[in-house]
């Protein structure tokens, strides 16, 4: 779900909703909201009991309404920021931006954000379920265009503030994830992978874009968002793509190519599917100590608050995840039909689970990290919030710590706040990034901030 800082829930406006829905006016959509917010599951264990490499799986609590649990965008109040961890401080390294998603560092020290939000998509929405889900995104403030821009902060003092903000690049398409090989940078748009030639402090390319492989877009593109990773010999690029759907309800033949990693060849742009059975991976990071990429996966909806747990995990060549037949290794879905019990017999179980419906999309390995001790080797997760559980989950900025190249022990807080005790959203954080002085970038969609996390002076 994308989330954007734009009108507080007493400010969506209804008309819409009425003409497609004849004889609902305002009053009876506020009616509506308030009943769907009322209805669905309630979590029956705490949110660390689906977190770590054993979570707690129980029986899967269907409903005919899903469970709706909305938190309303409103943004951070003046003079506020997040709770950042014991012996670190937060501070506002850009602000004003518009729906800042995702962050790339570059060599020089200049910063790329995506400022982005999901494509038109008219096939996504039909229906009462769809339409209901319209009104919680905009609830939610999810319901503002997209820039379609990648902006470059420049803090050229060093003061951990970006006094200098440029235009990169505009005209895209939804741009998500963002790659430098070389004197080349790759883009993300939502359809495809585009090349852009790039020159150390270059603030602005015109050059039109190369397209290096289309990728799964279309009227429905349920999972809009497409990240990338270069290898470390920079010959090829991992990019995810999400799933069409919750769990494969439109059928499979419009997840042809989704719910999956593929490997693209820098080269020619010829591709193969790398893992699959993945429903919506979207961090992608190389974690310290290990040759392996990692990715973080956010699971599937309607079982309940208590199921399906968001994941960390490495990423294997050839390997199947479940998706959509079974969850967290041979799970079944019983929703699913029909089944296929030889893909779910070699499904892997993940690394390690990051706790039901918590939205984790950020990943950054956390190699040259200045942060105290504790956060020396692991890696940081945004976790965007959940929608669908109640109490939420989600809304922090974790740590998972590593040992010998593997996930090892409790997640550690780095960045609290973002939801109020009255349950708005003040800020949802995404992508994560270290900049080149080992401090710790954090993209917050709904506070339109660019949060930079360093050592408590």
């Amino acid at each position: 779900m994308t989330i954007s800082h734009s009108l507080p829930a007493s400010d969506v406006r209804p008309p819409a909703a009425s003409n497609r829905w004849p004889g609902l006016g305002g009053l009876g959509v506020a009616v509506l909201i308030a009943a769907l917010t009322g209805c669905g599951d309630v979590a029956t264990l705490q949110v660390s009991d689906g977190t770590g490499t054993r979570p707690q799986l129980p029986v899967p609590r269907e409903s005919l309404i899903p469970t709706v649990n909305v938190a309303p965008a409103v943004g951070w109040p003046a003079g506020t920021t997040p709770q950042p961890a014991p012996g670190t401080q937060v501070a506002a390294f850009a602000s004003g931006l518009a729906h800042p998603r995702w962050l790339l560092v570059l060599p020089n020290g200049d910063v790329l954000v995506a400022e982005t939000n999901a494509p038109p998509k008219p096939e996504d929405g039909k229906g009462f379920k769809g339409w209901v889900m319209g009104l919680m995104m905009k609830r939610a403030g999810a319901g503002v265009p997209s820039a379609n821009r990648i902006t470059l902060l420049r803090d050229a003092d060093g003061d951990g503030v970006a006094e200098f903000r440029s235009v990169l690049l505009e005209g895209l398409q939804s741009p998500f994830g963002m790659a430098l090989i070389g004197n080349r940078l790759y883009v993300a748009n939502t359809n495809a992978v585009m090349r852009f030639p790039y020159a150390a402090g270059d603030t602005r390319i015109t050059a039109p874009g190369e397209l290096v492989v289309d990728l799964p877009g279309g009227p429905i593109n349920h999972h809009w968002t497409k990240n990338l990773i270069a290898s470390p010999d920079g010959r090829k690029l991992y990019v995810t793509v999400g799933s069409n759907s919750n769990v494969g309800e439109r059928g499979m033949a419009a997840e042809e190519g989704r719910a999956a990693i593929w490997e693209v060849n820098v080269a020619d742009g010829s591709h193969r599917l790398f893992a699959s059975g993945l429903r919506n991976p979207n961090g992608l990071a190389w974690a310290p100590r290990s040759d392996r990429l990692w990715t973080v996966v956010n699971e599937r909806d309607e079982l309940g608050s208590d199921l399906v747990p968001d994941y960390l995990t490495s990423v294997r060549d050839g390997g199947f995840y479940g998706w959509p037949y079974s969850y967290y290794g041979q799970h079944v879905d019983q929703r699913v039909t029909p089944s296929r019990p030889d893909l779910v017999a070699r499904a892997i179980v993940p690394d390690y689970a990051l706790g039901p419906h918590t939205a984790s999309l950020g990943l950054a390995s956390s190699a040259g990290t200045r942060l105290p001790g504790q956060f020396s080797e692991g890696v940081f997760i945004g976790q965007h919030g959940s929608w669908n559980r109640r109490p939420p989950s989600g809304y922090r900025v974790i740590f998972v710590p590593f040992s010998s190249g593997m996930p090892s022990g409790e997640p550690l807080d780095v960045l609290t706040g973002f939801l109020s005790e009255d349950g708005k959203a003040r800020g949802r954080p995404v992508g994560v990034a270290l900049d080149r002085q080992g401090a710790l970038l954090v993209a917050d969609d709904v506070g339109n901030v660019v949060w930079r996390v360093t050592p408590q002076r």
